[in-house]
């Protein structure tokens, strides 16, 4: 396990110094953000001032590896547009993200599962029905549009939740569903699927021959071997949630890093890109190697050779 785990580590340093390649480029490639940020009227002296006063006068070779050895002690540098140090704006946002993320996953965790196990342990009833009806709306409506729709009726014409912001825990009702929709629709599948494979096992026919109550069955001992895929899924789903809810949190105006990124990438702020999208790849990697040693929880029968 241990063999495992510092090899995983090992495939996630490597992962993160190729994207932070990737990155430095593609955020340069967008324009200069001099542009953005100084007047119209501003003189070839003025740019070239700017410059060199932003570092951006150097070699790209040069400027990457500055970068790379201030960031690997938390230093990202300071945002162009916001003229703040990087790492105060990560602290302000990432809070943010995470409380959101973890709002949409712990609502969809409360529909997924009953939905799912109901699904299952009902096929081809109206319940059963309903469910798949519920996963195929989760996976066929774009996220902007359910977005755009609850915030003109339910926040616009009804007035029943704010629209916008992250003030109150009301305030991440329409945010948290939004996000969490296509989470609802696809953890719901998995367990639905799961579940019927495992209450067709051998082992569950006979716990039921043995007079185990069905709540039993199913809650316990069919629930608990149908989880691998839903564990991955909602992991997964859950750092996604927390780094790509770019649409979402700028329809909202939520101060995460989705909107943050958003501001820097439309002001060519590099610096505020980089950083962005190099936590939010660090945040996707420790979600993938947490949701890998929890397998060895959920089914002992999981063992790790690497």
């Amino acid at each position: 396990m241990l063999r495992f785990v510092l090899f995983r580590l090992l495939q996630s340093l490597v992962a993160l110094a190729i994207l932070s390649v990737v990155v430095f480029v593609l955020a340069r490639a967008t324009g200069d953000p001099l542009h953005m940020i100084l007047p119209m009227n501003a003189s070839e002296e003025d740019y070239a001032n700017a410059r060199k006063y932003l570092g951006l006068d150097r070699p790209y070779v040069e400027q990457y590896f500055s970068f790379v050895g201030r960031a690997v002690t938390g230093d990202f540098g300071t945002s162009i547009r916001a003229r703040r140090p990087v790492i105060e704006l990560l602290r302000e946002r990432l809070p943010n993200s995470l409380k959101l993320a973890a709002f949409a996953m712990g609502a969809s965790l409360a529909i997924a599962f009953p939905l799912g196990v109901m699904a299952a342990v009902k096929k081809g009833t109206g319940v059963d029905r309903a469910a798949q009806i519920v996963a195929v709306l989760g996976q066929s409506l774009p996220t902007f549009w359910v977005a755009i729709v609850l915030v003109e009726f339910v926040a616009g014409r009804w007035q029943w939740l704010p629209a916008g912001g992250a003030d109150s825990l009301a305030s991440y009702v329409l945010p948290g569903l939004t996000l969490g929709w296509f989470v609802v629709a696809g953890m719901m599948r998995l367990l639905r699927s799961g579940m019927l494979e495992v209450l067709d096992s051998e082992y569950v026919k006979l716990a039921r021959l043995k007079g185990v109550a069905e709540r039993k069955v199913v809650w316990v001992h069919a629930l608990k071997n149908a989880l691998i895929p839903v564990v991955t899924f909602a992991g997964i789903y859950f750092a996604i949630l927390v780094t790509t809810a770019i649409v979402v949190e700028t329809v909202f105006a939520w101060p995460g890093l989705g909107r943050l990124a958003y501001d820097g990438i439309t002001s060519r702020d590099f610096p505020v890109i980089q950083a962005v999208v190099l936590t939010t790849a660090t945040i996707v990697a420790a979600v993938n190697l947490g949701v890998d040693c929890l397998y060895a929880v959920i089914d002992p029968r999981i063992r790790y050779s690497r």
